[in-house]
């Protein structure tokens, strides 16, 4: 086992908390989610208690540190994307591919004011960039094994590629979606006339 494979375990594997609890983690989550897109890592761990409806002193039990909460914000993301390449992967091989790679455009908006507190060869960062590839990676292949995606991608010029979709923030929700679709459509192999 590696050492960013403990620290996945270790941080990835919560302790089972009480049904108030749990929640109370939930509910701040969700608030520094928000919080860190909108605000960037400089968020008010205030704000962010209050938009979860719980006093600062709950946050501190659940997250000691700033660090602690930009982890569990990451790890989290990194879980619900996972999720999303199992949610898709029924779909053929090219909707699964598209449907996920839009769910990563989602999951970067967040990652990016995250990651400006992260540092990007922590074990935290290379084991949740390890569970990304191993549940894109998979559809990918699919999608190239049925022919619908160029043969000569690989998953990280993918990435690359959605990923600088996401570089400059989009005002208009309709633009992001065309600039999407245009990059999409460079992995995209469409059948000659």
């Amino acid at each position: 086992m590696t050492d960013a494979d403990e620290t996945t375990s270790g941080v990835l594997g919560r302790r089972p908390m009480r049904a108030d609890a749990r929640r109370n983690y939930e509910k701040l989550l969700a608030a520094a989610r928000e919080a860190f897109a909108a605000a960037g890592m400089g968020a008010s761990l205030e704000d962010i208690a209050r938009r979860a409806e719980v006093g600062i002193g709950t946050l501190y039990r659940h997250f000691p540190t700033r660090q602690d909460l930009f982890e569990a914000v990451y790890v989290d993301e990194v879980e619900v994307l996972c999720r999303a390449a199992d949610e898709v992967a029924e779909l053929p091989p090219w909707e699964a591919l598209a449907a996920w790679l839009r769910r990563f455009v989602g999951y970067t908006a967040t990652k990016r004011a995250i990651a400006e507190a992260l540092n990007h060869r922590s074990a935290v960062f290379a084991s949740g960039w390890k569970l990304v590839s191993a549940a894109g990676e998979p559809l990918l292949r699919r999608a190239q094994e049925s022919g619908e995606a160029r043969p000569d991608a690989s998953f990280d010029d993918v990435i690359r590629l959605v990923g600088g979709v996401t570089m400059y923030p989009f005002a208009d929700p309709a633009q992001l979606e065309r600039v999407l679709t245009m990059a999409l459509d460079g992995v995209r192999v469409r059948p000659s006339r």
